[in-house]
């Protein structure tokens, strides 16, 4: 069991001293290698001579490189130190997100039926999108407006659980260029492990040409990583071919989010 003072989340939200390195960390790695500590200390409100001190701490600590005055460059192990920070913070804000804020916000869906101010509503999820109907459903709130059937609507004082599932991410790892690429790529393979999908994205060029060549158009190719990720968590099941170098660490990310995953060697 993680201590607290092993856990990211209570580090960051509780340690102003860890906050600040975090923020640090985040403005090197924005813009390495050339780093102006007066800049960063305006931004984050505090003195240049503290910024030099937590800097000379990190670069002790392995997290920063220096290369000379004012050249810094965040290290693999700074790296890793922020992604863990900044993954824990995720989970945090998607649980006030779902398990909070749903108490006092306005929801926005698609009107199943038309519905009148002041309706009460059912709301559920069908793939992807989230609806509001006049008929019960374990998840029920308050129409904040007239709609009619397919316009968006506010749903308020949303209470229950909305019914869905989510999504399963099948992952298939696809060799760097140096390693054979695209033509490592078995087609049969490819069509076998992506039938099931609902989404079909890539990572990488190497990836974006394998699909092509079995005649299939990524759904998605810049920002396919948080996209699968997202849409999972809204139930639809997606298929992502990434380069091998980063398949471990997205891997990672879905253990993190705690989503279902398959992964599928295409490239035997």
């Amino acid at each position: 069991m993680t201590s607290l003072a092993e856990d990211p989340l209570y580090v960051i939200l509780r340690s102003k001293r860890e906050s600040t390195r975090f923020q640090i960390l985040v403005e090197i790695a924005e813009h390495q290698p050339s780093i102006r500590q007066q800049e960063i200390a305006e931004k984050l409100g505090v003195t240049p001579q503290a910024v030099s001190e937590y800097i000379r701490e990190m670069v002790d600590d392995g997290l920063v490189n220096a290369h000379g005055r004012g050249r810094y460059e965040v290290t693999k192990s700074g790296i890793e130190w922020v992604l863990r920070h900044a993954e824990a913070l995720e989970s945090y804000a998607r649980h006030i997100t779902r398990d909070v804020i749903q108490q006092v916000a306005v929801w926005t869906a698609l009107a199943r039926d038309d519905l009148a101010k002041g309706d009460t509503v059912g709301v559920f999820m069908q793939d992807g999108w989230l609806y509001a109907t006049k008929e019960e459903q374990s998840a029920m709130g308050m129409a904040a407006m007239d709609a009619r059937a397919g316009e968006d609507v506010g749903v308020a004082h949303l209470n229950g659980i909305i019914d869905h599932e989510e999504g399963v991410i099948h992952v298939c790892k696809v060799p760097r260029i140096e390693r054979g690429g695209s033509r490592a790529v078995r087609t049969d393979l490819l069509r076998t492990a992506i039938r099931d999908a609902d989404m079909v994205t890539a990572v990488g060029l190497e990836s974006y040409v394998a699909l092509k060549k079995a005649n299939i158009e990524p759904d998605m190719f810049f920002g396919s990583r948080e996209g699968v990720i997202e849409a999972a968590f809204h139930g639809r099941h997606c298929a992502i071919l990434i380069v091998d170098e980063e398949f471990t660490d997205f891997l990672k990310r879905l253990e993190t989010v705690g989503l279902s995953y398959t992964i599928h060697d295409i490239a035997p």
